[in-house]
């Protein structure tokens, strides 16, 4: 069972009416952007610069795998928290976990799981994750 309390971070966001289907919730597809917000920002809250590790380093993060499970409906104007945390942490991958919690409650609406290979730029071969986000993982 996915516990809000066992999430490191979270990152609240609004629901926008352009974001929801004809059903009156949150279309599938944005999910994948909500998560994509809270990484970004959960990194920011780390001071992991991802910029200076493409520039400096030639090394960025390929997405090879994403998923989403959708346990309970999200509706327009609700706030809700994006929670992250790093779950496998390889020797050149990253497994991020991710969950969904409405705004001051515990039950989860939705849980993820974003997989990212660390890459050489312009070789696409894998790469060491970077030692200054490891120290910041761990």
């Amino acid at each position: 069972m996915t516990q809000r309390n066992d999430y490191p971070y979270s990152h609240a966001l609004r629901v926008r009416y352009s974001e929801i289907d004809a059903q009156g919730v949150v279309f599938n597809a944005h999910y994948l952007t909500y998560f994509d917000v809270a990484l970004n920002e959960y990194l920011r809250e780390l001071d992991f610069d991802y910029h200076a590790m493409v520039a400096e380093q030639q090394l960025d993060f390929h997405l090879i795998k994403s998923s989403v499970e959708y346990l309970g409906p999200i509706r327009f104007d609700e706030v809700i928290d994006i929670a992250v945390r790093p779950g496998r942490i390889g020797r050149t991958s990253l497994t991020w976990e991710l969950a969904v919690f409405r705004e001051g409650e515990d039950k989860c609406l939705s849980r993820g799981e974003i997989i990212w290979v660390c890459a050489k730029i312009g070789t696409h071969s894998s790469h060491p994750l970077p030692d200054n986000l490891l120290k910041k993982l761990c």
